[in-house]
């Protein structure tokens, strides 16, 4: 098969009964097999978000803030908003492995398992969304996970560091947040469902993080750097002073990163 051909029409297509198959398929190839011909294969860069035709794109700061959860289409809302992330890290895993194709079994097998992680919570979610009366595509949505794709596309170490261990790492801080103001509401089946389904992907979650985070330090071992150049990293595309209300320790320790880092990131207690 022609492992490189499959990713890259899985991350091409908006079915994601096909990004499953495919994204399964290629599972199993590369779990089955070490050593994966490279030969004439160039990635490309991709224009556009696979979703573009499914839904409307804005600026971050035009899209409409969540509130009054109580309600289908309030909860509605936040859970497109997350159903959304979930459905941009099956590309994001999926293109981790297609754009670096010298990577090793291990790399390939670990970002595959990630993808098929983030299509069962994104299978999850779109399940609750339809139970409210929605469909994906019903809110408008913005690109910013696929535009970091496309600016950490040159650079594997950058990738490594931004996606895993700055955004899904922002993940483990934010959700908790959500769960918060869910609880007072959880005696309404669609929130005690979403809910649910919100501690199962943190769990994942985190160990998504922590393959990013092996991989991270992996390369900076292999191109000679030091850890600390993560905050380089995020200097570099403008994440390093973004205000974060409240940082999640346990988790980021439990995934991989360093109390120096963490009190860094939040200025908080990490013993």
């Amino acid at each position: 098969m022609n492992l490189y051909k499959m990713l890259e029409e899985a991350i091409v297509s908006d079915s994601i009964n096909i990004k499953e198959k495919l994204t399964r398929e290629c599972f199993e190839y590369c779990s089955q097999n070490e050593l994966i011909d490279i030969k004439d294969f160039t990635p490309i860069v991709f224009e556009t978000p696979s979703y573009a035709k499914k839904c409307k794109i804005v600026k971050p700061n035009e899209l409409v803030t969540r509130k009054d959860f109580a309600k289908p289409k309030g909860l509605a809302s936040l859970v497109h908003a997350i159903l959304h992330i979930e459905y941009s890290a099956i590309d994001l895993a999926l293109d981790a492995v297609y754009r670096y194709p010298n990577m090793n079994q291990k790399y390939k097998v670990d970002w595959l398992e990630v993808a098929l992680d983030e299509v069962k919570h994104y299978l999850m979610l779109e399940s609750l969304l339809v139970e409210l009366g929605f469909k994906y595509g019903d809110f408008p949505v913005h690109s910013g996970l696929f535009d970091i794709a496309v600016d950490t596309s040159k650079s594997i170490l950058d990738r490594m560091a931004i996606v895993p261990r700055y955004y899904e790492a922002s993940g483990l801080d934010v959700t908790p947040q959500i769960l918060k103001r869910l609880e007072n509401k959880r005696k309404i089946p669609s929130v005690k469902r979403f809910i649910d389904t919100l501690h199962i992907i943190y769990e994942e979650e985190i160990s998504h993080v922590q393959k990013g985070d092996y991989w991270f330090k992996y390369l900076c071992k292999i191109e000679g750097k030091e850890p600390k150049i993560y905050f380089d990293i995020l200097k570099k595309y403008g994440l390093l002073e973004k205000h974060r209300p409240y940082v999640n320790v346990s988790a980021r320790k439990e995934a991989g990163f360093s109390c120096s880092e963490i009190k860094i990131l939040g200025k908080v207690e990490c013993e």
